[in-house]
């Protein structure tokens, strides 16, 4: 096996973090306030019940109101048990314990949850992506040249102040996780989730993730500039289950600070290229929708022709959103998108990103029709082969993998456990944009 280079952080002892969040919280205008904390769901590792808690504890008798949203995205709505899971407590006993606070789900499919706060103009976006869809060849603009409203959920205009409180990581969309991607898409309306999710499918995920500053990124940054309140950020850095790193400030301060954290724990250097790769997803990751990041983080690694298997017995979807249309589009390259762009511009544009993330770098030859991935993505999943070939992904039988047995020490083969959050690169890889 390639070796791995990584490094190793010091852990954050819990009075460590009630102290450093008591301090930047006392710097903060919230006396009598109401404000709105917004949070990750399950799948993403943080220490939750602590931080939710803990600013519970040093706010309810200073703010009028704490409320958290639950930053979903297009992830389906946590119901009691699992908001019971990412707080530490049933939402009656913690709103017993704490009068002041409550919970709430986001909705980016209820209208009436949104409201708009502007629109970033079309030009403005030409200026940013014309260099990028120039370069592909493109007789079109792939839908990304146009007026783009700016939507996010009604409660984030009905607090006077803003909290953000959740990790940052490598990620396939923008770079990486953090600051003002938990408003968008985090808690936004579709327009701006299918935008960006597209947008980073053009620019293709073995391109942007691990990078900060993108142009993904910029449209998720103009988008929160646009939201017309006091904003702060409680940035957090994993290594597996342990807390390294929190850090302060506003959503672009916070966001900058943790990822140089981030890129030193999360993202792992290999001297040469792995043949194949077993990705041991946990049961964080509850569909192909989550549980494709065992895909994303490992693809810069896996030679041309190699494999990733996303090693998943517990997964019976492929998204418990949008499995319907992801059955009928099916995975594929985005040049297959992009070539046959009058075919696939009705659909959502949030799920042909995550199609072709999945399936990862690859060409479309259009007057032959033929589609020609760079590796293979097998699912070792409780998804039935067929369905596996009908969507245009591998299978294998969960029941013929015994993660703990496989043979890692085998030449160019890797073994991933808790796969999905740390990315893997290649020495000499350019993460600059």
């Amino acid at each position: 096996m390639a070796a791995v280079k990584t490094q190793k952080a010091m852990v954050l002892e819990e009075r460590t973090v009630v102290e450093c969040l008591e301090s930047f919280l006392a710097s903060l205008p919230l006396k009598g306030q109401r404000v709105l904390t917004v949070i990750p769901d399950r799948t993403r590792t943080a220490p939750m019940p602590l931080l939710v808690r803990t600013l519970a504890e040093l706010l309810q008798d200073r703010v009028s109101r704490l409320d958290f949203l639950v930053a979903l995205g297009t992830h389906p709505p946590l119901d009691e048990e699992g908001m019971a899971a990412l707080i530490g407590a049933r939402v009656a006993d913690f709103s017993a314990r704490y009068p002041k606070v409550g919970f709430f789900n986001h909705s980016w499919d209820n209208p009436n949850g949104l409201v708009q706060v502007g629109t970033i103009p079309r030009e403005e976006l030409e200026s940013l992506v014309r260099p990028y869809l120039d370069s592909l060849g493109l007789d079109h603009d792939a839908g990304l040249v146009r007026d783009l409203a700016v939507r996010v959920n009604r409660k984030v205009l009905e607090y006077d102040h803003l909290l953000v409180c959740g990790p940052t990581f490598p990620h396939e969309v923008v770079g990486f996780s953090g600051g003002n991607k938990y408003f968008f898409p985090g808690v936004s309306g579709p327009e701006v989730i299918n935008y960006t999710h597209w947008l980073g499918a053009v620019l293709t995920s073995y391109r942007v993730i691990g990078t900060r500053r993108n142009p993904v990124r910029r449209v998720v940054d103009w988008a929160g500039s646009l939201i017309d309140r006091p904003k702060h950020c409680i940035s957090l850095v994993m290594q597996g289950e342990d807390l390294v790193g929190l850090f302060t400030g506003t959503p672009e301060e916070a966001f900058e600070q943790a990822c140089d954290l981030s890129a030193q724990v999360n993202i792992r250097w290999l001297e040469r290229p792995i043949r194949q790769v077993l990705s041991v997803m946990p049961p964080m990751y509850d569909d192909i929708w989550t549980a494709a990041k065992g895909m994303y983080k490992l693809e810069p690694v896996v030679e041309e022709g190699g494999e990733v298997i996303i090693y998943a017995p517990h997964i019976q979807e492929f998204s418990y959103t949008h499995g319907k249309v992801l059955e009928e589009v099916g995975y594929h390259v985005v040049p297959y998108f992009l070539h046959q762009w009058e075919r696939f511009y009705d659909y959502p544009w949030a799920v042909l990103a995550h199609s072709s993330h999945l399936r990862g770098v690859g060409d479309y030859d259009r007057e032959r029709r033929r589609e020609t991935p760079r590796i293979q993505v097998t699912l070792a999943t409780a998804i039935d082969r067929e369905r596996c070939r009908k969507v245009g992904l591998g299978y294998v039988d969960p029941a013929q993998i015994d993660p703990v047995r496989w043979e890692v020490q085998a030449p160019g083969r890797l073994k991933v456990p808790k796969a999905g959050e740390v990315l893997y690169r290649l020495q000499g890889q350019n993460l600059d944009w």
